[in-house]
């Protein structure tokens, strides 16, 4: 009797077939790894709140009036504003319109424009009497509506000049109409 037991090698299409098994095994666990980590909850991205929204960072004020371009329609008249932006990223302006029905404004320069970060434009507005009917007879708290936008969001915003554009708009309302 034999006391050693001789270990034969297995047939080569048996040590093909654990290969391939072991192979299809990886590749299963490799998938699944996957699928879970691209299924896994991702933390939410972080909000823009270290950026400001644009009207939190923008200011207008009335500067005086202005001659008014020439070419411009009867009943015209001009006026400049400043724009200032305090901080965050860049502010665009597409769009400047008023609330009152028988007006229409056009600005200088014209929207869209921007501006950076701690600096000031100055913005001429001339508006045009279209009808003496529809227009206030004296303008109490008269506002311009502002469009803006920056990397956070867009907005529109109501800016209220003061009791010198007020006064200005009021006189320059009566002069425009005086004839009608």
């Amino acid at each position: 009797m034999r006391d050693t037991l001789e270990t034969a090698a297995p047939p080569p299409h048996l040590a093909r077939r654990r290969m391939a098994l072991a192979l299809a095994a990886a590749t299963v666990l490799a998938a699944g790894g996957g699928y879970l980590v691209a299924t896994r909850p991702h933390p939410p991205a972080p909000a823009p709140a270290e950026v400001p929204y644009p009207a939190q960072t923008v200011a207008f004020a009335f500067l005086d009036g202005r001659a008014t371009p020439a070419g411009a329609p009867p009943r015209s008249f001009s006026f400049a504003v400043r724009m200032t932006v305090t901080d965050g990223p860049p502010v665009t302006v597409p769009r400047v319109t008023q609330p009152y029905a028988g007006l229409t404004l056009t600005e200088s320069p014209p929207a869209p424009f921007r501006t950076e970060a701690g600096s000031s434009r100055e913005i001429t507005i001339t508006m045009h009497v279209t009808d003496c009917r529809t227009v206030p007879k004296d303008a109490g708290l008269p506002f311009l509506d502002v469009t803006l936008r920056n990397t956070r969001a867009i907005q529109v915003q109501s800016f209220i000049l003061g009791p010198r554009y007020a006064q200005h708009l009021s006189h320059a309302l009566k002069v425009a109409c005086s004839n009608s």
